[in-house]
């Protein structure tokens, strides 16, 4: 049976969930999910962690001390609410730009400034429990999530598969193979689509003709819903409710975050070629955190002396994680042993003659 979010914004009609406006009021009560204000508290929290560790990558990449680095600004409450949605049972296949259900996983901001630093340690993600490394490949992580969702059913294991994608990637032929297959399979899969307007400089318009990505999920017999992506009360709610659906056996569930890239596409990106002040301006007015702050801080439960201790504090602790990063050895083979599954001469060659030019310049210092 479909959830009753799901027949009340069912994208057919064209309808979008929000439960908070601009200035952080509450317009649809009977929407609001069941959440305890400590639990509100810790979604800005988590959503201010992540905005302190983007602007911070993006300060190392420009120190020339860290690769090109895909920034989450404006987009936070998207992945913070899924992240706060999922179990330990359940699987993330993630592309590259949810780092708020990266670390509720159980990935360490080190792990992450590994894999942007280049260092292959970066894919193994020790303490993330049911975590696929992030997948660059555009959509391609959508059909694992689809594969690991029919696994799940087909072994009556307990949990879902959450896969995020931006707007762009349901352009891929991956898209519609991985939601047709969990269609026709009826697997516990939530695919999670930030529809941030921009693939790189490629607009929505240019992607689709459809009113909309939700009413994608009509051609495939699944669930979908549109919500406001800088609402983290509906992106919550309506992960909840997808989350429910799946893992009760009703099948996938698409969801589309209605959000803004507030920042470039990557640190290699400069936005103000294909986009005006002007629009950025108008997102900026409706961007989470300001919303959540707002709601908080006029219901007495946050405040902005204690928020400055905060970032203060999560800045000292991401600047030890960068540097512990900074300070791991990187093996010399590493370059050359990913390649192949059995490395070739051309590059077993190569990699004798490398580790000469090091021995070389060792003893010449």
């Amino acid at each position: 049976m479909s959830h009753p979010l799901f027949e009340a914004f069912s994208p057919a009609a064209g309808g979008r969930l929000q439960i908070m406006d601009d200035e952080g009021r509450i317009i649809h009560p009977e929407w609001m999910p069941a959440l305890a204000d400590e639990q509100a508290v810790e979604a800005l929290r988590r959503m201010l962690y992540v905005r302190t560790a983007d602007a911070m990558a993006v300060s190392y990449q420009r120190q020339g001390r860290m690769y090109t680095y895909p920034p989450n600004y404006g987009q936070e409450a998207i992945s913070v609410a899924v992240g706060m949605v999922m179990r330990d049972e359940d699987w993330l296949a993630p592309a590259y730009r949810e780092l708020g259900a990266w670390l509720a996983k159980g990935a360490r901001m080190k792990d992450i400034f590994l894999y942007f630093g280049g260092h292959e340690q970066g894919c193994h993600l020790p303490e993330a429990k049911n975590m696929l490394p992030w997948s660059v490949p555009i959509a391609s992580q959508l059909l694992h999530a689809a594969g690991i969702g029919y696994a799940l059913k087909y072994q009556g294991k307990p949990g879902a598969a959450f896969t995020f994608f931006g707007e762009g990637g349901t352009s891929q032929g991956d898209f519609h193979e991985a939601l047709n297959f969990a269609g026709v399979w009826r697997a516990p899969v939530v695919f999670v689509c930030q529809n941030n307007q921009y693939a790189i400089s490629c607009h929505l318009s240019k992607q689709t003709a459809a009113p909309s990505i939700a009413v994608k999920a009509l051609g495939y017999g699944i669930a979908g819903i549109q919500v406001d992506g800088n609402d983290f009360f509906a992106v919550y709610a309506a992960a909840a409710a997808a989350a429910e659906h799946a893992r009760a056996g009703n099948g996938p569930v698409l969801i589309e975050a209605v959000t803004y890239r507030l920042g470039a596409h990557t640190t290699s990106d400069d936005p103000g070629r294909y986009r005006s002040s002007e629009e950025e301006a108008r997102w900026a007015e409706r961007e989470p955190v300001k919303r959540l702050r707002a709601h908080l801080a006029d219901r007495g439960l946050w405040r902005a002396e204690d928020e400055e201790a905060l970032v203060a504090q999560y800045r000292k602790d991401i600047d030890v994680q960068f540097l512990a990063q900074e300070n791991e050895p990187y093996p010399l083979e590493d370059v050359f042993v990913h390649h192949y599954a059995e490395m070739p001469d051309d590059l077993k060659h190569q990699l004798v003659a490398y580790q000469k030019f090091e021995n070389w310049k060792e003893s010449h210092r």
